[in-house]
């Protein structure tokens, strides 16, 4: 039995064009500025370890832009939290 695996690109595709909505109405920004500070990182501090640019940290915390789902997936593991927290979709 064959079985079709998407592809990262299409995971992230995917989570793009349907989970901005969620993203967009939730509290991404508000929750990654905070865990960021939280936690003492400064903003070249995170995106040197995402190896981003500091703009597109900026734009993340701003609202202006959102991450990809390896980003996502990589903030929570440098910030100790879920994904789910980072969404908005829990509390803790």
């Amino acid at each position: 039995m064959e079985h079709n695996v998407p592809s990262q690109e299409i995971w992230n595709s995917l989570f793009y064009y349907l989970g901005m909505k969620v993203v967009s109405n939730n509290k991404f920004s508000e929750r990654l500025k905070e865990l960021r500070q939280e936690t003492g990182f400064t903003r070249q501090q995170l995106a040197n370890k995402l190896n981003v640019s500091v703009r597109l940290l900026s734009y993340w915390e701003n609202g202006q832009r959102e991450c990809t789902f390896d980003m996502l997936i990589a903030l929570s593991n440098i910030l100790n939290c879920s994904t789910d927290y980072l969404l908005g979709k829990t509390d803790f």
